[in-house]
């Protein structure tokens, strides 16, 4: 099996940092891309951020575009979310994906999920 298993979350005043770490592990696949996603509370869930792992090709949603900044490591098949200027709006679950092909905005054409981790931004 494939696992997805996320850390780095927590409590964080506006205007701070986090960095979100996405560690794979378990059998090997073929990782075309691996992905951000966040929910917040009766909202549904969003794209954040994505990079292609061959050739680190890298995406982001318009609300975080200039503040966040996703990279990955190959060697260790980790992927990160650098979080800067954060606003009480980003307050959500943060979900790490991966997937085999697929469109890179659509959740739905990922194959594999974290846990989540909580991200939480006072005001």
């Amino acid at each position: 099996q494939v696992q997805l298993v996320e850390s780095g979350g927590g409590l964080v005043q506006a205007g701070g940092s986090l960095r979100l770490s996405c560690a794979a592990s378990g059998r090997t696949f073929n990782r075309y891309a691996m992905g951000w996603f966040r929910q917040a509370p009766g909202k549904e869930r969003e794209f954040v951020a994505a990079v292609r792992w061959s050739g680190g090709l890298t995406y982001y949603a318009d609300s975080v575009k200039g503040r966040f900044t996703i990279s990955r490591d190959n060697a260790k098949i980790t992927m990160y979310l650098q979080m800067n200027s954060l606003k009480p709006e980003d307050t959500a679950a943060y979900y790490c994906a991966a997937q085999s092909y697929g469109t890179i905005f659509n959740a739905r054409d990922y194959d594999y999920w974290g846990q989540g981790t909580q991200v939480t931004v006072s005001s």
